[in-house]
This record gives C-alpha cells, structure tokens and sequence, in this order.
C-alpha cells in the first residue's frame, strides 16, 4: 500500500490508524488540511458534529478570582451538555453583559481567559478540539482597554482605502493578542433609509464605495491567510438588504427585486469574499418571503456555486429560531434549524436552535450530510489558523501591545479624516486661537456619545471629548462650557446660561445631534438589541433596535440653537451623530457645519484639530443627507432622474453623497479617455490642482451615466474614487482604469453582460452634484 492509499485508508476508517502511527491523523500538522477534517470528521458523533456548529454567548464563561481568571461551571456544563465548538463575545462588556470595568477582563485577564478555555478543551474533550471565540469587532475590538476607531459610516467618511486596512491591521492584531480569532465586521449593509437604527455601522448607500473599502478593511484584517499570526476570520454583516427595511424597522422585510441585489446589495460582499472574508453573518429580514437564514439562493447558490465561498455562514443571534417565530414558516425550532442547515446556514449565534439537529437526523427529517458539510467547513478554518499546534496565546503581549501610543495615534487620523465640513460660511473657519469660545450641547462632553454602539466601557480619561480637544488648544479662560439640554430629556435643560456664556463670547461652538450610548437603565431584547421605551429617557436615539420615525433633533436641542443664533455671535454647529439628522436649519443659520458622526475615543481632538486648522478637513458624505422623511429613499443613484419638485420642497437631498468642503480649493482640468488595453479597459486621466491657499486632501469621484442598455441603468454611478494630498499650488496627474466589468450591467436574463451598443458618459468630481469635468466614452 503506497502513502496516498494509506492516507485514503486512514480518513475513511479512522480506528485502524493506530496500527500506523502514535497519534490521530487529524493532529498531524504535516498532513493536507483536507485529509486531516476528513479524518476527523469520521472520528465524531452527531452529537459532537452539531457541538462545533453551536456558538453560545461568552461572557459567563469564565470566573475572575482576583488577578486570575479560570472557566466557569456553566462552560463546563455547557461543553459536557453540547460538546460546543465555538463562543461569541467572550470578551464583551457592556449595559447588556453586564460587565463593567470592574467584572470585565482586562486585555491580559482576557488572553488568560482564552487559554484557560482552551485548557479545558484540550483535556476534558474527547477529542480535543480547540475553540473558536468569536468577537465584535466594527470599529475596534469591543472589549476592555483595545483602541476605539470611528463608527463605519465615520470610517466609510474618509473615503480612504489605504487608511482603513492599517486601521484594520490594528483591530486584527488586538483581537488575536487577545485569544480571539474570529472578528465580527464590517458590516457591509447599503443604507437607504437613515430611519433605520443601525445606520453608523454601514458605510453609507453606494456598492462602490463600501466595496472598496471593504475590500482595505479585509485585506488589513489578514486576507483571508489565516496561518499569520494576526489574521482573523473576517465576519461580514449581514446578507443581504439588511438595511432597507420596511418602515425603517430593524429586521423587517426588504423589498428588493433580484436585479437590484445584483446591481447593488450583493456586489460589496462579493468584493469583501474576493479579499479573504471567511465568513458570512445572515440577515434578520426576509427576501421576497424568504427568510435570509433560510434562503438556499443566498447562501448556497449565490456564496457557493457562483462565488465559491471557500468559509462558513453563521446566523445572527436568534435568527434560527425567528424562522419560526417572526416570519412564521416554520411549526418549531427542529423545522427552524432543518431549513436553515439545508439553505447552507453553517452555525448558529447563540446556540439553541441547532441542537435540534440531533433528533431531526435520526428520524430522517435531515440529511446527515448537511451536517458533515457545515461541520467541514468550520474544522478547515480551525487547521488552517493551527488551532490545533498553537491554541495559546501570550499574555504578557496582550498586556503591552493593545492601545499602543501608535494605535491611538491612527484613531485620531481616522477620526480627523472622517470630519465632513458642509458649510463654511465667509470663511470663518480655521478659528484663530486668541478667541473666547462658548462651548455648549449634550454632545460637547460626553464620553459615550463619542463612541456608537458596540463599544465597551472605557476607563477615566481615555476618551477625549469636543471640549477636552478644546481645552487642549486654549487657555481655562478662553473656553466657558454650558450644557444647555441633553439630547432626549426635556426636563434636564439649562438653556438660559447656555444663552449667557454664549453672549460674553467671541464664537459659540454648539455640538448637537444623537447617541447610541447603552446605559444600565435601558431593556434589552435577546438579541442584545436595545429596547426604546417611553419610561426611560435616555441619550440613546440611534443604534440596534432604536428605529426613527422622523429625523429631528430630539429634546431641546432646536431650541438651544435657536436661542443660541439670537445671541448674534459667530455659530459653529457640529453634529455627533450615527445617521443623517435633519440639517435644514443649521445650514441656512450656522456659520459654519461639521458633521463628525461617532468620531471614536480620539474624536475630540480631532474635531479640535480641524476647527483651528491643524488639519484641513476632507471627509465627504458616504451617504445622502435628505430635507424630509418624505423624500426617502433619496440616494444619488436611483435610476429614475428627479425631475420634479415635491409640493413641499425639492426633490433633491439636502446634501448630496460624496459632498464635503475644504479650508482649500481644488481645480480640475484635462480630461482624457483613452484605451488602456485589448481587454476593453479605458485609462480615464484628468490633472488636479490645489488652488487654494492651504495644503489639503481633495476626494476625486468618477460616475459613470450609462446612455443606453437593455435593462434601465442608475442616473449616475460611482465607480472609482481616490483621496489625493496636495499642497497648495501643487498639480498632480489623476489616473483610473475603467474595466470591461465597470461597463457591464445585469441583463434580463441577471447575468452580467458587457453591451457593445452601449454609450456612456464618464463624469469627473467632487460629489454626486459636483461634477467638474465630463466627456463621451
């Protein structure tokens, strides 16, 4: 018998291995990872198969005892009952958790927890399978002490791509110190309606755009090459059209045809699994009836047969069971889990659908091949990380290079970056540093609003708020601080000293707009989504579970401005903020706007940064800021033009996608198109120059308007963009390459077809409605 009959002889028949060799063929490192999840696979019983496919809530899993940390009897009970195979949020701490800086881990406590789980599974299974821990990682590692980035729609504001993978880079690495492997994000929904709560963690409402930039973040998350030491299984959230859901309630139904998922749902996750993503979280909502958990177009001929997804689909938490209980086709949880596990759904957050599994199998209402398929695809992953040789993880690493100076440093590049100036009235911004400055409103100086949700607590001085930034710049007597309201209660106002300190000033600085900050008075559904409530009144209007039916500032906060703006001194009005507010007010009355979305731990300074030049802003919208709730769905690239006004008001957004201003201006010239190979690419080049009198970054966008095609096409479609710094007088020659695959549409038939009867019009500039040069391709 040769080796490869050998091998083959060994994977099919496990238990005449040991006539050949002292240990398991799975634990064999030199082995292909194929033979050894085939060999491992035949060693299991359905019971232990089920267990990998099952990923509990972590963080009662393990016990502090003092400055050590050990497992608890519930992980032990809970691998003896359901022979688990991975945990999600370990290491959370937040109002829902409830942990707190005090019973929460610390970066070392939690990479001492990680080995600790892993100890127990190495010796008290029988098979000695390492466990996944899987974390929430959108905008940092949501855990004690890890650096806190700007929320994904600040991210997705920098319009920078290679910002973004050394960002990524960071949260990778502080996940893995950590003992962690798996990290939840980016969460690649399109959002076209800012009622919708979770807005802040998409970026924004253009498959362009979030592609791109998906494909930095998953490329800095490791690529998928989970053999290096710091490369996590990226999580992409949530498949698919998440975020457009009827009436703007968190998981309701989508209505969206096929084509429009092919032309713009689909595409960002398609570019993300392109990069390396390994795993993909199924959405809450239903598609044309079907629920996402559910749907065997999505997540096995869509992922599989067209994309040739090569990781494993998990639910969201509940979502199994939602089968059953929300959309109400299935009569109880063992149908729920049977039409998932057949759709292609590999594992189940939270764990307590799945085991029903077990007895759906033996009484035939399952192939037991769906199973061994969800089962490989998550060992595989398990190999290819060395899980199996390398389980444990360096404490005193974790303890020295999480929040670094240099990570700390890059959150407040991303947060300055994220900054959107959209109005600059006579120029009077960059301030001068010799001023008096009143600063006031609920988000002036608030630690958590800084931060959006999915964060963790963070420790005393650790966040810098609008005025710590300022404070930082000025004298104590230059800066009078006055809340004024909060951003929900009514009946916590001081308004008329605001008024005051407002009126003894040379400019007022007024930081307004919402939060997504989790306290301990707030419900919380299963799902760790909030629960909005007329009994309690907290900052809290945006984030999970908390859905908008209109776009105001809430509390008192328009009448704060208002009787600010009576004052007659100089209105900076900058909103904090994880969807578009309504800034109909602001932009006719501020002198100057900013909107800095949930700028993360550095945001203060970073806001700080840009109000007295020290950064020239260059964040553009990555989504459409409407007048009304009337107008949505408002994104730039719907395919039928706007051609006409509302009784009430424009048709057109208040602020378009792309839009954002600088302290410089910019100037386009020489616009080229020409072909750049056989293949049918185009080389579209144009010269950019920085007329202005400060050095600054410009945001070039490229739509394309396709004239004519055999299915109706976007009035206009974003298709590449770069953030290009120069200094002022500096000239720079701008290329991009139009491919074959930007010209093509989705046909009749949804196949993607490039059309050679087709004309188009290639359009150069600064925003969806600034447009600086145009020419027929």
């Amino acid at each position: 018998m040769n080796r490869r009959s050998l091998l083959t002889y060994c994977a099919l028949f496990p238990l005449s291995l040991t006539a050949f060799s002292q240990q398991p063929l799975y634990k064999d490192a030199s082995q292909p990872i194929e033979i050894r999840t085939k060999n491992l696979i035949h060693r299991m019983t359905l019971k232990e198969k089920v267990g990998q496919l099952l990923s509990p809530l972590g963080w009662e899993m393990y016990e502090k005892q003092g400055n050590k940390v050990k497992v608890s009897q519930k992980f032990k009970d809970l691998v003896a009952e359901k022979q688990i195979g991975m945990l999600w949020a370990t290491f959370r701490a937040d109002p829902w958790t409830q942990k707190t800086l005090a019973t929460g881990l610390n970066p070392e406590m939690s990479a001492e927890a990680a080995n600790e789980l892993q100890r127990y599974m190495l010796k008290n299974t029988r098979l000695g399978i390492p466990i996944f821990l899987a974390e929430e990682a959108p905008h940092g590692h949501m855990a004690i002490g890890t650096t806190v980035f700007p929320t994904g729609i600040g991210q997705a504001a920098t319009w920078n791509q290679n910002l973004l993978k050394t960002m990524s880079g960071v949260v990778a690495k502080e996940v893995r110190l950590q003992g962690a492997h798996i990290s939840y994000g980016p969460v690649l929904d399109l959002s076209r309606d800012p009622r919708w709560s979770r807005v802040e963690e998409s970026y924004g409402e253009d498959p362009v755009l979030t592609g791109k930039l998906a494909t930095a973040i998953i490329t800095g998350l490791g690529a998928g090459k989970l053999a290096d030491p710091y490369s996590t299984i990226a999580t992409l959230k949530h498949f698919v059209a998440y975020a457009i859901p009827e009436g703007g309630h968190n998981g309701a139904a989508a209505s969206v045809g096929e084509r429009e998922l092919r032309e713009y749902f689909l595409p960002p996750f398609q570019a993300a699994v392109k990069a390396g993503a390994r795993s993909i979280m199924a959405a809450y909502n239903s598609i044309d009836g079907i629920p996402c958990s559910s749907n065997s177009f999505l997540l096995t001929d869509i992922l599989i047969k067209e994309w040739g997804f090569k990781g494993f689909t998990v639910s969201d938490l509940g979502s199994i069971e939602g089968i059953k209980g929300s959309h109400r086709i299935a009569r109880d949880y063992t149908e729920a889990a049977t039409l998932a596990i057949s759709a292609g759904l590999d594992a189940d957050l939270g764990g307590n659908a799945y085991p029903n599994l077990i007895a759906a199998v033996e009484k035939g209402k399952v192939e037991a091949r769906f199973i061994d398929t969800a089962v490989s695809r998550i060992l595989r992953l398990k190999f290819e990380m060395g899980l199996f040789e390398h389980p444990f993880v360096n404490t005193q690493k974790a303890k020295k290079e999480i929040k670094t100076k240099e990570s700390i440093g890059l959150s407040r590049q991303v947060a300055r970056e994220s900054i959107i100036l959209l109005e600059n009235k006579n120029s009077i911004l960059p301030l001068k540093k010799g001023l008096k400055v009143a600063v006031v409103g609920p988000n002036a100086d608030n630690v958590y609003n800084m931060l959006g949700d999915y964060t963790s607590p963070q420790a005393e001085g650790s966040v810098i708020t609008v005025l710590q930034g300022l404070r930082s710049k000025l004298s104590d007597a230059q800066v009078t601080y006055v809340k004024g309201c909060a951003i929900r209660d009514t009946t916590n106002t001081n308004i008329p000293e605001a008024v005051s300190a407002a009126a003894a000033s040379d400019v007022i600085i007024a930081v307004v707009g919402g939060s997504s900050a989790r306290d301990f008075k707030t419900e919380y559904a299963a799902t760790g989504a909030a629960i909005a409530s007329i009994e309690t009144v907290s900052d809290m209007e945006s984030g999970e579970g908390f859905d908008r039916a209109t776009l105001d500032l809430l509390g008192k906060q328009m009448e704060l401005l208002r009787a600010l703006k009576k004052t007659g001194k100089p209105l900076i009005v900058i909103y904090i903020q994880g969807r578009p507010l309504n800034m109909n007010w602001a932009k006719e009355n501020a002198d100057a706007l900013l909107c800095a979305w949930y700028p993360g731990q550095e945001g203060g300074a970073a806001v700080a940064d840009v109000l007295f030049g020290d950064y020239n802003p260059a964040g553009r919208l990555p989504i459409s800021i409407p007048r009304s709730v009337g107008q949505i769905p408002v994104h730039y690239n719907r395919k039928s033009p706007l051609d006409h006004r509302y009784v009430e008001e424009e048709a057109t957004p208040l602020y378009a996608f792309g839009y954002g201003k600088s302290y410089t201006s910019f100037a386009y010239d020489q616009l080229n198109i020409s072909k750049a190979d056989p293949n049918g690419n185009y080389k579209v080049s144009f010269t950019l120059k920085n007329s202005g009198a400060y050095d600054g970054d410009e945001v070039v966008q490229l739509y394309l308007k396709n004239q004519f095609a055999s299915t109706s096409q976007p009035v206009k479609q974003l298709k590449n963009f770069d953030r290009i710094t120069l200094k002022s007088g500096a000239s720079k020659l701008v290329e991009f390459v139009l491919t074959r695959d930007d010209l093509s549409v989705i046909n009749k038939d949804m196949k993607k077809v490039f059309e050679p009867n087709s004309t188009f019009t290639i359009l150069i500039g600064s925003g969806a409605d600034q447009i600086q040069l145009q020419k027929q391709l």
